[in-house]
C-alpha cells in the first residue's frame, strides 16, 4: 500500500477526505470554518493539522502539492511551533467559558508571519452551552484571514449553532490492514506484530501504535479481554470491577504525574519562584487554579483509561456473537479464541448483545452523568457474570 504524500503520510486509510482536503488547500471549494468528524482513532485532530500544514504550505505547487511537508511552514505546523497556528484541547468534561474567549482574542488576530491563521479545536464536542455561544460570532464571521478546525466525534456532538456554520470532513475507521501497514512503514513493527495491534486496536491508529510498540500496554489489554471468562459470580464480577479500576488508576497516574511536574515547573518559572527565591503575591491564586485543573484532569483520566478497557470488553462479547453467528473473518481477540468460545457456549447471542448494552450504559453513566468510575463498574460487572444455569 502507497502512502499519501507530505503531510498526509500521516493519515491512515482517509484517502477520500484526504483528496477533499487537498483540493480546498489548492483554491478550490475553501470556506473558513470546518468540522472534522470520525471515530476515536480515524485521526481526527491529525486530519486537522496536517491540513493546517497545506494551507500554509509554500511549496503548494510542487510535487506532492499542497501540504508538501518539506518547507518550514509545514515542518513548523507538523511540529507545533508555527506562530499562526492556534491549537486548543482539554482534560476537563468542558471547555471552560474563560477558554472559549481566550480563542476568540486569538481568533481575531492578525496573522504574524502567514497569510492566514489557523484555530484548531480538537475538542469542539466538549463546548458548553455558554462556551460555544462564545466562540459562535467568530465561526460565524470569522477575521478575514482566519481559518477554525474544529474536530469531534460526530456532528450531532456539536452545538447545532456552531455545526451548522462548518463545512464537514468525515473520517472513516481505517481497515486492519491500513492500520498494519503504518505500523510497518513509520515504527518499523514486525508484521506479525503489526497484524495483531491493527486487530486489537478495532482502527484506533494510536491506540495500535500503543499495542504495538508497549509490552505493559499489551498486558493490560491481555488481563481485560481475559475477564468475560471468569466472571462466574457476583464476587468475581466485584473483584474484576476493582481490579479493572485500580490498573486505569496506574496508567492515569503515571500520564498525569509527568504532565503536572511539567505545568508546576513552568509556573514556577513564569513567576520566577526559583530565581527569587520566594513567592509574589499573584503565585498562590495560580498555583490553586493549576491544583484545580490538574485534579479534574486525573479524573478525566482515569475514565478515559477505563473507557478504553470497556471498549476492549465489549470486543470480546461482539466475538462471541460472531462465533455463534458463525460470521465470516477473524476475531479481534484471535489471542484468546478459546474464551471466546467458552462466552459463546455458556450463552447467547442475545444475552452477549445485552452485555455490550451494559457496557456502554456504564460509559453514558462515567461519563454524562458523573457515577463514579468504579461504582458504573461494580454494576456492569454484575450484570455480565456468567449466567447460574450455565455455570
Amino acid at each position: 500500500m502507497s502512502a499519501a504524500p507530505g503531510v498526509w503520510s500521516r493519515l491512515v486509510g482517509q484517502s477520500r477526505a484526504i483528496d477533499s482536503l487537498r483540493t480546498a488547500a489548492g483554491g478550490h471549494g475553501m470556506t473558513h470554518a470546518w468540522l472534522f468528524t470520525g471515530p476515536p482513532g480515524s485521526g481526527r485532530s491529525n486530519a486537522a493539522i496536517a491540513f493546517a500544514a497545506a494551507l500554509l504550505c509554500t511549496a503548494p505547487d510542487g510535487p506532492g502539492g499542497p501540504g508538501c511537508g518539506e518547507c518550514q511552514a509545514c515542518r513548523t505546523v507538523l511540529a507545533g511551533t508555527h506562530s499562526d497556528v492556534s491549537r486548543f484541547t482539554t482534560q476537563r468534561i468542558v471547555f471552560g467559558v474563560e477558554t472559549a474567549r481566550d480563542m476568540v482574542k486569538k481568533g481575531a488576530l492578525t496573522p504574524v508571519t502567514a497569510s492566514r491563521q489557523i484555530m484548531v479545536v480538537e475538542d469542539a464536542d466538549r463546548f458548553s452551552e455558554r462556551a460555544g455561544n462564545a466562540v459562535l460570532k467568530a465561526i460565524e464571521e470569522p477575521h478575514p484571514r482566519t481559518v477554525w478546525l474544529l474536530c469531534a466525534p460526530t456532528v450531532e456532538d456539536v452545538l447545532p449553532t456552531i455545526r451548522s456554520r462548518c463545512r464537514q470532513v468525515n473520517l472513516v475507521t481505517p481497515s486492519t490492514a491500513d492500520v498494519a501497514d503504518f505500523l510497518v512503514r513509520t515504527a518499523d513493527v514486525d508484521p506479525s506484530l503489526a497484524a495483531y495491534a491493527a486487530r486489537a486496536s478495532q482502527g484506533h491508529v494510536g491506540r495500535a501504535r500503543a499495542l504495538a510498540l508497549d509490552e505493559p500496554a499489551r498486558n493490560r489489554r491481555r488481563e481485560v479481554v481475559s475477564i468475560p471468562a471468569r466472571l462466574r459470580d457476583v464476587g468475581s464480577a466485584v473483584q474484576a470491577a476493582a481490579n479493572l479500576h485500580e490498573m486505569a488508576k496506574e496508567e492515569a497516574q503515571a500520564i498525569t504525574e509527568v504532565l503536572d511536574a511539567k505545568e508546576k515547573e513552568d509556573l514556577d518559572a513564569s513567576y520566577g519562584v526559583e530565581q527569587r527565591g520566594r513567592r509574589p503575591r499573584e503565585y498562590a491564586p495560580a498555583l490553586k487554579a493549576l491544583g484545580e485543573e490538574q485534579k479534574a484532569r486525573a479524573r478525566r483520566m482515569v475514565i478515559d483509561v477505563v473507557d478504553r478497557g470497556l471498549m476492549d470488553l465489549a470486543s470480546v462479547y461482539r466475538d462471541a456473537v460472531a462465533l455463534s453467528w458463525q460470521a465470516p473473518g477473524a476475531l479481534v481477540n484471535e489471542e484468546v479464541r478459546g474464551d471466546v468460545k467458552t462466552v459463546a457456549r455458556q450463552s447467547t447471542p442475545a444475552l452477549n448483545l445485552r452485555r455490550i448494552d451494559a457496557i456502554f450504559a456504564a460509559r453514558e453513566q462515567m461519563t454524562e452523568f458523573n457515577v463514579p468510575p468504579l461504582l458504573a463498574l461494580e454494576a456492569m460487572m454484575v450484570a455480565l457474570q456468567v449466567p447460574e444455569e450455565a455455570r
